[in-house]
């Protein structure tokens, strides 16, 4: 493998769009709906919510899109934050997403696909072929265990290969994912009997099992429920990281950001106003954690195939998430170790698909580790707070390049621009706020994960030279 090799410019637009909804759409279109109609109570506010959530999103990547149009390099927001605020920011950033919060968020996709590959296999895959004890901590490894770590050994070999195989890839995922969220909101719509009357009814005397009292209506029910809707819309930002291969990246990177989020909006909000049309707030509010609100309403037009077709949706949707993960992630760690900053074999590029393997394997045996251990759920609940407080700085950096560059080649401008990155900093403050106040550990605990990235940080940067900056891949011939 030899370094000389780079990054092409693989990826159109379709490519780069599915690739970001893809890294969308998860389970939480699928999950989230039960918790936050606990929070909020009315349907008409979960929808709202979503609303929200889902302009609070579209005005981050608003923002993004103006960033990664200026600077298409591979590493995304990497890149934008060690431009703006210095390398040891940008740092801490690739710190966490390859240390915590992307390789977190994969080990869960992974053992995600595997929890539903064994329901739809009618629980063939329990059990466990033995156990071991890591520092006090008992690991079993069994059937389950092996799936989560076949799904990302799959995802990691398609990966492997040229980066338009990986986007052709993504683009089928994401068709039937979309598919699959269609066929649950259309079938409840048409086939399911359901009462519009639902929707001026409450679900405050639902069960709500396991969701606090205190995160149950008022400011702080709604903040609860932002935050659900919010990890659904997670992943928003991640199509940042390959705009060093998408073919014209000035045109192509904010297509991508303002389609991906128009089509998930959209959507997310079609499939919530079908729950509530077949089932009222209080069934909804009831639903056991055994089961989810999509499996419910499902159930109402497909009888006992209904726990299939859900397991099926989540299954596609989980890995068309890892997948989507995997590839846009993986250029995160390479863009540090270009510029010296990470282990040197990191930033070689394979001179027969021209993407960076070794990147994409070590991210990958990172995960699996996680997976294993059982600890990605706890660690990527901590570092939630200080992921928020990235895209905020992130998102200021829009006002450090307009003020520190202001005649630099800008082929996209944020649209609204100051209101809309403003309105996104301010909510986000009120989201950062309400998690310290709310789970006061967790956000430390995530600001103290990042801070570990400092020594780190000194040990590579006595090494790496002062000029290393991340390639500029130029433009396929035509």
């Amino acid at each position: 493998m030899s370094e000389r090799a780079t990054l092409v410019r693989g990826l159109g637009l379709t490519a780069a769009a599915s690739a970001n909804i893809a890294n969308m759409i998860g389970t939480g279109v699928f999950l989230k709906t039960r918790v936050m109609t606990c929070n909020v109570g009315e349907p008409g506010l979960v929808l709202a919510v979503w609303v929200v959530a889902g302009l609070l999103a579209m005005a981050g990547a608003l923002s993004y899109a103006e960033l990664a149009a200026m600077m298409p390099r591979a590493g995304g927001a990497y890149v934008f934050l060690r431009e703006a605020y210095g390398r040891p920011m940008g740092f801490l950033y690739g710190w966490t997403i390859f240390g915590v919060a992307r390789t977190g968020s994969q080990a869960a996709l992974a053992v995600g696909c595997a929890i539903f590959l064994n329901i739809l296999l009618g629980g063939a895959l329990e059990g466990s072929y033995f156990s071991f004890s890591v520092i006090g901590h008992t690991i079993p490894f069994g059937k389950l265990q092996l799936a989560a770590l076949g799904a990302i050994a799959v995802v990691t070999l398609i990966n492997c290969a040229a980066v338009s195989v990986s986007g052709n890839v993504s683009t089928v995922l994401t068709v039937i994912k979309i598919g699959l969220v269609l066929t649950v909101g259309a079938g409840a719509a048409l086939l399911a009997r359901g009462n519009w009357a639902h929707f001026s009814l409450s679900g405050a005397s639902g069960a709500c099992e396991a969701v606090a009292s205190t995160a149950r209506g008022g400011w702080a029910g709604f903040g609860a429920a932002m935050l659900g809707a919010l990890w659904a819309y997670d992943g928003w930002d991640n199509v940042t990281s390959l705009a060093g291969e998408v073919r014209n990246p000035q045109r192509n990177m904010p297509l991508a950001f303002i389609g991906a989020m128009l089509v998930v909006g959209a959507l997310y909000l079609f499939v919530n106003v079908s729950y509530f049309y077949v089932l009222s707030p209080g069934e909804i509010a009831s639903v056991p954690l055994s089961s989810s609100v999509a499996s419910e309403v499902a159930r109402k037009f497909l009888g006992p195939a209904a726990v299939g077709l859900i397991a099926m949706a989540l299954l596609a949707s989980s890995f068309g998430a890892l997948h989507s993960s995997v590839l846009a992630n993986s250029r995160v760690p390479y863009a540090m170790a270009q510029d010296g900053l990470f282990f040197r074999k990191l930033a070689a590029v394979s001179p027969h698909s021209h993407v960076p393997v070794n990147a994409i394997l070590a991210q990958s045996v990172w995960a699996s580790a996680l997976a294993l251990s059982g600890t990605y759920d706890t660690l990527t609940d901590c570092v939630m707070f200080a992921s928020w407080l990235l895209y905020g700085l992130t998102t200021a950096s829009v006002f450090v390049f307009r003020r520190r560059l202001p005649d630099a080649e800008r082929p996209y401008r944020t649209w609204g621009y100051p209101v809309v990155p403003v309105l996104f900093l301010v909510v986000t403050g009120w989201l950062l706020a309400n998690t310290l106040r709310a789970t006061p550990f967790q956000a430390i605990a995530g600001l103290a994960l990042i801070s570990l990235g400092l020594p780190l940080y000194w040990y590579w940067s006595r090494h790496a030279p002062v000029g290393a900056s991340v390639e500029a891949v130029p433009e396929p011939p035509q």
